[in-house]
């Protein structure tokens, strides 16, 4: 059986979706680096129904939900919103908050199509540049973003609870 997943436009109502599949996505992809504590400190806060509720509502954000074609579980998700990274705005930047897909959909095509999405969206709002933050050690997402074109610009300090980590901050110039 081939695993499929479906990407939609969230709406208002989502914000339980999203407030599952966040920290599950975030822990998934974490749990053998962060310390634990730091780990359920800042899925509290940063993936609560509220934050999201407030996203949805928000005509600055645009959020995407990836479901399981089988039966329309979350299993992924995609933030985009104004550019809160240390760099210079060049004009209209927008940044690249959050995307994320469970393991077992990894390899099947989804990340391109969000990326796809993404830099879509971007230029369709007259963006200039997407920019993202990846941590400095996700060797397999520093690979697939230079793929899609993103290149080092900075670097920042992110943290997560009680913790400092060291973040790498990427942009891709668009053309319009």
């Amino acid at each position: 059986m081939t695993i499929q997943g479906s990407i939609r436009l969230g709406r208002p109502g989502d914000e339980a979706a999203f407030s599952l599949v966040g920290p599950a996505t975030f822990l998934e992809t974490f749990a053998e680096i962060l310390q634990g504590r730091d780990i359920v400190a800042h899925c509290a806060e940063a993936h609560a129904a509220e934050r999201y509720r407030e996203w949805l509502s928000d005509s600055r954000y645009a959020l995407w939900i990836v479901e399981c074609e089988r039966s329309n579980a979350p299993i992924g998700y995609m933030v985009i919103g104004p550019s809160q990274l240390p760099v210079q705005d060049i004009g209209n930047d927008i940044e690249l908050k959050k995307i994320y897909l469970l393991s077992k959909f990894h390899g099947i095509g989804i990340g391109r199509q969000l990326i796809s999405l993404a830099i879509s969206y971007s230029i369709s709002i007259c963006s200039k540049r997407l920019l993202l933050g990846v941590y400095a050690h996700n060797d397999r997402a520093i690979a697939f973003y230079r793929d899609n074109g993103f290149e080092q610009i900075a670097t920042r300090k992110y943290r997560v609870g009680d913790a400092d980590y060291d973040d790498i901050v990427m942009g891709l110039f668009l053309e319009s």
